[in-house]
């Protein structure tokens, strides 16, 4: 699904967090009957929900609906893990996946930015989606797993069937996820194929890139098997290429919204930093977090039986006026600024340091490039589905350059 803003009316991206906030009015925990799921709402309970595995597992296979092709994704999405299972696979990961070497792309991610923006330099509009957010991070995750050139559209290809959520409305639900997942099982089966097929080839011949590293990395005398490998690729799809398309375009339309944000930043540019987090504060790309009661609890006055399913309610959490000064104010200089969008605990999203380098990157290159930069209209906007992610397919800009 996707839609539209008419002109005139509120943008969808500022409806959202006005229906997390009402959702908080009626306590830090709900039952919501229509799914048929519990919503943890306050940043205290989230935080206390995200840093308690034992209690609140991540493993939802048992109450989601099961496809043999997305059986490959879980033997290495450590997302969906508890330990040790989950501290073993990230510990392996780790070795390969260091924050030296996320700091280590600086100097290539700025020169995909330049590449991609010297494509648009003969324009006054274009789309900033088309044009940067989304190639952006998929180019820097191929060429980290050692992807050749030529074949990076094939991730774009995949990402865009694995996120798009054309087949799902508002409030899904298991049935509404269920015809999903069969309908982008082919996907799936084609991607889990050419990763299983390139990761052995690496094996047989290793280079300088995360997928050779990954088949080289050790804790205690065990390795990454290849179908681990495939499931943490599709983990960086997420966490490394939607989490940064979704940040950008949030942000550009957030400083839009918000008169003197944008030049603000470009008189100060060391407040970029800041106005990310807040992007990401104001409008979480995954704004819920799911998590199976391994035990009956009492949670914000409520018993919740075994088994029972559980929402962490990020956007509801940033927005908690317990724990942030004006909280319903998007301010870029705010400090400090605990939000959760990236999660909290041992799940920390592993791809938030790729996430906040690519953004601060890319924000601070259009301002380098463009002495202007604006939304011409609202009406052309087109938004992803936010029961997926929480972001714009189509974001056409007008520049003016200096």
């Amino acid at each position: 699904m996707i839609s539209k803003q008419p002109t005139g009316e509120r943008l969808l991206l500022e409806e959202l967090p006005d229906r997390w906030r009402g959702l908080r009015e009626a306590g830090p925990v709900r039952y919501d009957e229509t799914q048929g799921v519990w919503q943890v709402l306050d940043h205290e309970s989230v935080a206390a929900v995200l840093a308690d595995p034992a209690t609140y597992s991540s493993d939802l296979s048992a109450l989601t609906p099961t496809q043999p092709d997305f059986e490959t994704f879980r033997q290495g999405n450590f997302v969906g893990m508890d330990p040790p299972a989950h501290r073993r696979l990230r510990a392996l990961v780790s070795q390969a996946f260091t924050p030296r070497v996320v700091q280590g792309l600086e100097p290539r991610i700025e020169a995909v930015c330049a590449r991609l923006l010297d494509a648009v330099a003969d324009r006054d509009r274009f789309d900033l989606v088309d044009a940067l957010a989304y190639p952006l991070p998929i180019i820097v995750i191929a060429e980290l797993l050692g992807i050749p050139a030529g074949e990076h559209r094939l991730f774009q290809e995949w990402a865009g069937v694995l996120f798009g959520g054309d087949q799902l409305g508002e409030a899904p639900d298991m049935a509404d996820l269920e015809r999903a997942l069969e309908a982008i099982a082919p996907t799936v089966r084609e991607m889990n194929g050419y990763m299983l097929e390139y990761i052995r080839a690496r094996r047989a011949d290793p280079g300088d890139d995360l997928t050779s590293r990954l088949i080289a990395a050790e804790v205690d005398g065990v390795r990454l098997r290849d179908e681990e490998m495939v499931g943490f690729v599709a983990l960086l799809l997420v966490a490394g290429h939607i989490t940064t398309t979704a940040l950008l375009g949030n942000a550009v339309v957030a400083f839009d919204r918000h008169p003197g944000t944008d030049a603000a930043l470009r008189a100060d540019p060391a407040r970029v930093p800041a106005a990310v987090e807040e992007v990401l504060r104001w409008l979480p790309p995954f704004p819920e977090l799911g998590r199976r009661v391994s035990r009956p609890v009492v949670l914000g006055g409520h018993e919740i039986p075994a088994d029972g399913l559980l929402m962490a309610h990020l956007g509801a959490a940033n927005r908690d006026p317990a724990r942030f000064a004006a909280p319903d104010v998007f301010d870029v200089t705010r400090s400090p600024n605990p939000h959760l969008t990236f999660g909290h605990g041992i799940h920390f999203c592993f791809g938030a340091p790729l996430a906040r380098l690519e953004a601060r990157i890319a924000l601070r290159m259009l301002h380098e490039r463009f002495r202007m930069l604006a939304i011409p209209s609202y009406e052309d906007i087109v938004y992803q589905n936010p029961a997926v992610i929480v972001g714009v397919r189509q974001l056409p800009v007008e520049v003016g350059r200096p």
